[in-house]
């Protein structure tokens, strides 16, 4: 739900919904993307431009960032650099992140240039 004050605008999280995109260059001059995630998901993939900043906000998760697993907690924030591929093993019931992309990007150029992994590159 978006709340707006001439230039200030609140965006709120749908606590239905897994994920979701609150603000971004789609519907803004950002250039950068703003989201959160009610679990991690595991989706193993790179970026290939994006920088992905994850700042954990509450409950645990498990990150595996090729070959490294990271065990998050509130107040843990992650950067992975374009290149990078990772995907979330675990979140505990009450987890929640929100997450960075910089540069934003929209559309189908934000579609593509995030590109799935086989989980053997990341040793799983």
């Amino acid at each position: 739900m978006q709340v707006t004050c001439e230039q200030m605008r609140i965006e709120r999280i749908d606590s239905a919904a897994t994920k979701g995109w609150l603000a971004g260059p789609w519907d803004s001059n950002l250039e950068i993307s703003v989201g959160y995630a009610h679990a991690g998901v595991d989706e193993p993939h790179v970026h290939s431009e994006i920088v992905e900043i994850y700042l954990v906000a509450r409950g645990a998760s498990r990150l595996r960032v090729e070959q490294t697993t990271l065990d998050l907690t509130a107040g843990d924030a992650v950067i992975i650099e374009p290149g990078e591929a990772h995907t979330f093993l675990w979140s505990s019931p009450e987890y929640l992140h929100f997450v960075i992309h910089t540069p934003g990007l929209a559309g189908r150029h934000a579609q593509s240039e995030k590109v799935a992994v086989l989980r053997s590159r990341l040793g799983l």
